[in-house]
């Protein structure tokens, strides 16, 4: 028997609705219909709920194939939220461009290090245009940490390549 199978038949067994089980698991209706349909498996987390509330082992639950399976996927979106985390602080340290002294400015007969804050000497369009990216990059990175668990599908699809984009215009622009 399938862990889809084994999930509806414990629970038909205890004589509970998916909406009854899913408020015990804490998780949406939608979650344990995906689960018993097979288009889905719960997190490790889950599973450890369903395995107390039935008082049945998790091997007894899944195949080997199935827990490989779903740690796989744990693996693969714990490392995908990192990436999210290091892509989304990196955006914001350009953060560090507006006042740490990076560039130069010539003044009478010598060259001063100076930050973009304090950079003269430049067309008014082209400094609009370095805080434009800047800014750009930096509410990308805010955003990148705080929708970490966003489940919009236009946030989703184009997340990285948003932030991506803001990068490369900046360092193209610099």
């Amino acid at each position: 028997m399938e862990f889809n199978e084994k999930l509806q038949h414990l629970r038909k067994q205890k004589g509970l609705t998916q909406e009854e089980i899913a408020e015990k698991l804490y998780v949406s209706r939608t979650a344990i219909s995906k689960w018993e349909s097979g288009r889905g498996y719960p997190s490790i987390e889950s599973l450890k709920l369903i395995s107390e509330f039935y008082s049945i082992s998790i091997d007894e639950l899944l195949s080997t194939n199935e827990i490989l399976t779903i740690a796989q996927r744990d693996n693969e979106e714990k490392s995908k939220r990192r990436l999210y985390l290091l892509f989304g602080l990196l955006d914001i340290a350009l953060l560090l461009l507006l006042f740490l002294p990076f560039f130069a400015s010539k003044t009478d007969n010598s060259i001063q290090s100076v930050s973009l804050l304090s950079l003269s000497g430049i067309q008014i369009y082209l400094k609009i245009l370095y805080f434009v990216f800047i800014f750009g990059t930096i509410i990308t990175g805010i955003m990148m940490l705080l929708l970490q668990n966003c489940q919009n599908s236009f946030w989703i699809k184009y997340r990285i390549k948003i932030s991506f984009s803001f990068s490369i215009g900046t360092v193209i622009l610099f």
